[in-house]
């Protein structure tokens, strides 16, 4: 219809109006960015597995797993996520679409380097990706920072006054929203200093980087937007209790790891804050489990991520008490990273983008949940393998989770080529 009912009008102008993106345009265009990172973290999820079953170092292992798969899921729903639960609007709606180039070649810069694939060009190619994953890094805190700068501590947290009872856990839930981005601040310069020749701040030795991104930044952001989306999703309260413990600890416990990594008393200390972080997590989530009465395909998923991150803090204690070997650390990571980050993020991800809503052929919850079941499954298989010794334990357990990792993208696809 004509809102002008047939009448024209023809107004010259000296020159071109230029208008503003619409709010409703600004969030469409985060929202595509948002999925397509999600897909590059189950892309880098599957070469995670292709690469152990082909034995690749475990540098490579952690490099597809922290800056992969679960820092580039995390980009593309913090995009989303962050100014919302800050109460505004992101303040850039094309950073995710400037950042995303960089970040992903950057990963891929320093996967190729810790494959040793180009030795004569190693030196130039890490400093490559070290730097494109700094300036991807960069565009994602600048756009995050400037979006929350009048709002740092999260205390506008647009709930509602029906939900007033939800305040204390939401604005301390936001108040460490920024400690995740201080520790991606550190563990990325960290990352561009070992690579480039810039002062760093420890010692250069890489562990270190993967604890403060993995610990501090994914696990800090789990915790913190976590107890904002999940007790949302199962529609439960939240033990306020076990949140005033997991949020302190999980700040604090990372920093300590990383500073004083392998030895002494500070590293058992920072060993004893995540198990309380993660422990403390777990506690809130089987809480939240138990007394819901929606039993959704991915909060099987959630619920498998946090006991495998129980198990993971576990081992983590014994290191930090004098027993550690090769193939207990590698099942740490993977209990870790794969368990409580990636089993996790995967559970959200299916909230997120129901499989049903897929237009592939078997787009459903329960082919999900048989990605879930081989996942978890397969982790449990490679850890019982590593901690056993038994080799074709491992391999059968690395089979399954390549096969639950495969069937987790295709679902997201057929998700995202629906929409």
């Amino acid at each position: 219809m004509d809102p002008y009912c047939g009448v024209r009008f023809s107004i010259p102008l000296s020159r071109p109006t230029v208008r503003s993106e619409s709010p409703m345009t600004a969030a469409a265009i985060v929202s595509r960015w948002a999925r397509r990172y999600v897909l590059v973290g189950a892309f880098a999820l599957v070469c995670w597995q292709v690469g152990a079953l082909a034995d690749v170092p475990r540098e490579t292992e952690v490099l597809l797993g922290v800056f992969g798969v679960v820092l580039h899921t995390i980009f593309g729903k913090a995009y989303s996520l962050v100014p919302s639960y800050f109460e505004r609007q992101l303040a850039v709606p094309r950073a995710p679409a400037v950042g995303f180039p960089l970040t992903v070649l950057g990963t891929a810069g320093l996967v190729v380097v810790s494959l040793g694939i180009a030795p004569s060009w190693t030196e130039a190619v890490g400093t490559f990706g070290a730097i494109s994953w700094g300036l991807g890094v960069c565009v994602f805190l600048g756009a995050i920072g400037w979006t929350i700068r009048d709002n740092p501590t999260g205390r506008e947290t647009a709930t509602g006054e029906t939900n007033a009872d939800r305040w204390p856990v939401d604005r301390a839930a936001n108040g460490f929203v920024p400690v995740a981005l201080a520790y991606l601040t550190v563990g990325t310069y960290e990352t561009v200093a070992i690579h480039s020749g810039f002062p760093i701040v420890f010692d250069g030795y890489v562990p270190r980087v993967s604890h403060l991104l993995a610990a501090g930044t994914a696990a800090m952001f789990v915790f913190a937007l976590g107890f904002r989306l999940l007790p949302r999703f199962l529609v439960a309260p939240v033990p306020k209790p076990l949140v005033a413990s997991v949020l302190p600890a999980g700040a604090l416990g990372p920093a300590l790891l990383a500073a004083s990594l392998g030895e002494g008393v500070w590293f058992r200390l920072g060993a004893i804050l995540e198990a309380i972080a993660v422990l403390g997590f777990a506690l809130a989530y089987g809480t939240l489990f138990v007394r819901s009465t929606r039993r959704r395909v991915g909060f099987y998923s959630v619920l498998a991520g946090v006991v495998s991150g129980v198990l993971g803090v576990g081992l983590g204690l014994s290191f930090a008490f004098g027993h550690r070997t090769p193939s207990l650390v590698l099942a740490h990571v993977r209990l870790n990273v794969l368990g409580l980050l990636g089993l996790t993020i995967a559970g959200v991800a299916y909230q997120f983008y129901p499989p049903a809503l897929g237009d592939f052929s078997y787009s459903s919850d329960r082919t999900a949940f048989v990605s879930i079941a081989l996942l978890a499954g397969g982790l449990l298989a490679e850890v019982l393998g590593l901690v056993g010794g038994l080799a074709i334990v491992v391999r059968l357990g690395e089979l399954g989770a390549l096969t639950g990792a495969m069937l987790y993208g295709y679902l997201l696809c057929g998700v995202f080529h629906a929409r």
